[in-house]
């Protein structure tokens, strides 16, 4: 007896279904996230700079790294790509530190990781891997597809110049300020000069994105 096999009709392939991007959703994400690895350790720190110490607010900013890092992961929340970037530097800023005794190391440091961060951007850049698509997913879900479409291709790429371009000029004027000013003084000048700096990226990273996904029909309306 043969056997006639059956025509089997092709699957039918649902299109993936994309949350629409709300200005305001991307802005509170960012916010929060920014805030989270960023803003809240540099404020930690230099409340207790003024009137603790430069050792309690070393050791105090780094326990509030970890302790975030391990709420998060209790609570099941997704970890912050920013978060773990930040508590990876400030965990060698404070191993160096504690081990050198000299907290002019310490202030160094950020300066030396600013560079180094911006020639990682840079690298990644020539890679052709920019590494503003793996910090993408701390403010958007993004996927395979998404990511290889050509405008959001080059808003990556635009993104990760940027920041390169931004931490090396921290890294630049942070070097030129630490060998000229006292530390009472350059601490304080410091704080003031990374918050306009992160300020300035995070609203023209915000603008960026938003034209992009206006073009790309991810905005909601």
């Amino acid at each position: 007896m043969s056997v006639t096999a059956l025509a089997l009709p092709a699957p039918i392939v649902a299109p993936i279904a994309r949350p629409h991007l709300c200005v305001g959703t991307v802005a509170r994400r960012a916010g929060v996230n920014l805030s989270i690895g960023c803003l809240v350790p540099a404020a930690v720190f230099y409340t207790l700079f003024a009137v603790a110490g430069v050792w309690v607010a070393i050791l105090t900013t780094l326990a509030w790294s970890y302790g975030t890092l391990a709420w998060r992961a209790l609570t099941g929340r997704r970890t912050s790509a920013l978060l773990v970037l930040t508590t990876a530097v400030l965990t060698g800023r404070t191993v160096v530190a504690v081990a050198t005794a000299n907290p002019f190391v310490y202030f160094l440091q950020p300066i030396v990781s600013d560079g180094v961060l911006a020639t990682a951007f840079l690298a990644s850049l020539l890679a052709g891997r920019p590494l503003a698509a793996k910090i993408a997913g701390d403010f958007y879900p993004v996927d395979e597809e998404l990511a290889a479409r050509a405008r959001i291709a080059r808003l990556f790429r635009g993104l990760t110049l940027l920041w390169a371009g931004l931490w090396l000029a921290k890294a630049v004027l942070g070097l030129w300020l630490l060998l000229t000013l006292p530390l009472e003084t350059y601490v304080p000048l410091k704080a003031g000069l990374a918050l306009g700096i992160n300020i300035a990226s995070g609203v023209i990273t915000l603008v960026a994105v938003t034209h992009v996904a206006r073009r790309e029909r991810l905005l909601a309306a």
